[in-house]
Parts: structure tokens; sequence; C-alpha cells
């Protein structure tokens, strides 16, 4: 059965230390049994990845990408990022499909796929700085690089939600934003 419409390509965007990821497993887990939500895991070019991605070394990656393995790629941080091309599929079915994207890729997507919403994450720049030193991931020259990467985010399409406070909180509100499709 075709559905009536397209599925909802929900595109998570905000700065570095916004809380992005913690806020998709937190949905995820939320929303895990209704089979309407879909969280593709991203694949990415960091070997200490982060729960809801796959590693993969830099020429793979490549070597995929240039095999249309991914709905939308691109290059951040010195990273290399995609989310599967199996994502049109669930789209067509109907599906709600969450993925963290960057900001620069909301054009592309926007052009790609019919209904896309978009989800802003955002903290104050002092909890951002707080957050990225707690990861570990990185140098402070880098971290710092991150806070300054500024994307304007706009659109009909996009949704703030602020991430300052508890956690359950943020992830309810992205739940609710979810679900109203």
């Amino acid at each position: 059965m075709i559905p009536e419409r397209p599925g909802t390509l929900f595109l998570v965007v905000g700065p570095s230390g916004a809380g992005k990821d913690t806020l998709i497993n937190g949905a995820r887990r939320c929303l895990e049994a209704d089979a309407r939500f879909v969280f593709p895991r991203r694949i990415v070019t960091r070997p200490d990845h982060a729960p809801g991605e796959i590693a993969m070394a830099p020429d793979h990656f490549e070597a995929a990408r240039r095999n249309g393995a991914f709905a939308l790629s691109w290059r951040a941080h010195g990273l290399a990022y995609g989310v599967p091309r199996d994502i049109s599929k669930a789209l067509e079915e109907g599906h709600c499909v969450i993925a963290n994207v960057s900001r620069g890729v909301l054009a592309e997507a926007r052009k790609a796929f019919p209904r896309v919403r978009v989800i802003h994450v955002d903290a104050p720049s002092a909890l951002l700085k707080q957050r990225l030193a707690g990861r570990r991931r990185e140098s402070a020259d880098k971290q710092e690089e991150r806070l300054h990467r500024t994307v304007p985010v706009e659109g009909d399409d996009v949704e703030s939600l602020v991430n300052d406070g508890p956690v359950d909180h943020a992830v309810a509100a992205m739940v609710r934003i979810l679900r109203r499709g």
C-alpha cells in the first residue's frame, strides 16, 4: 500500500555541545515501540564515534559516497559524515526519519526530500563550552573552533529547542515535536 503522503524527514541541527545526540537517543528510547519513527545511525570518519554513529575509515567513506551510499553527506571539523541512503525508502513508506545533520546540508535536504522539518537545538554559549570540554574528544583549540562556527538556521520548517535544563524536559519537548510530524 502506498502512503497518502511521504514521511517526514526531521533534521536535527545546532552547534556542537547543544545535546543533539543526547536528545535523539532519548527520543529513540521514548518512541521505540512506535514503528512510525526511524532513527538511522549516521556514518562518521571519527574512530571514537558516539552512540548513534557508525565509524568508517575515510577511504571507505569516500568510496561509499561515490557509490551513492548516502542520502546526505558533508564534511565538518575535519571529518566526513553521511546519512544512509535507505532513509529514502523509509520516507516513501510514510515513516518519520530523525537524523543529526550539519546545518550546511539543509538546503540540499530541502531540495531532495518533499517533507522536511528542522529541529534547531541550542544552548547558552557557556553551557556549550562546558559540554564540549566534558566530551574530551578534541583539543581546546578545536573546541573553540566549534564554538565560533556560526551557520544561520532559517525557514518556515524550523522549530527551536533550547536544551539548557533537565535532559528529560528537552527530550519530552523533542518527542512532542516529532509526534506532531
